[in-house]
């Protein structure tokens, strides 16, 4: 395969995996640390490429932690309890075998909705318990939604060093 083809199919595969940041199904930043790396694999890695690698799997190990941190630090500061996240969890999961695609979000919300109101008594504390970790969730994304972007961008530095 020519690097020229190469390049154009590790950027659309990068793109899908860009779209995974705020998808919930697609798989994200996997996706595109994955294309950089096959992308080492077909055209080669020098030294540029190699640290592009490494700094792209450093922000991948990054997402991966404030895909955690964050949301459970919304979940913390709104005292949303442990079962009610694990309740959230759980619905989460069931929601994104019954309806594909949104059914993770719907689901996860839905449940912790269900649960903090099960604790609390009160629709009014269970909605700004959702709503905060709805939140922790949008801050996630955006994250992973930058980190993708920084990301590509550094790949496609690598790319045009191999095409030029």
């Amino acid at each position: 395969m020519s690097d020229g083809w190469a390049t154009v199919l590790v950027a659309v595969v990068m793109v899908v995996g860009l779209a995974g940041t705020i998808v919930p199904v697609l798989p994200g930043l996997a996706v595109v640390w994955g294309a950089t790396l096959v992308y080492g694999l077909l055209v080669g890695f020098d030294v540029v490429g190699a640290s592009i690698v490494a700094v792209s799997s450093l922000l991948l190990l990054a997402s991966a932690v404030t895909g955690f941190v964050i949301p459970k630090r919304s979940a913390d500061g709104a005292d949303v309890g442990r079962w009610s996240q694990l309740i959230a969890l759980v619905a989460a999961i069931v929601g994104f075998f019954v309806v594909p695609v949104v059914g993770l979000v719907l689901g996860a919300l839905i449940g912790l909705f269900l649960a903090e109101y099960a604790n609390h008594r009160t629709a009014a504390a269970a909605w700004t318990a959702t709503v905060a970790v709805a939140k922790g969730f949008g801050l996630s994304a955006l994250v992973d939604l930058a980190l993708g972007v920084v990301m590509i961008t550094l790949w496609g530095a690598w790319a045009l060093t191999v095409l030029w």
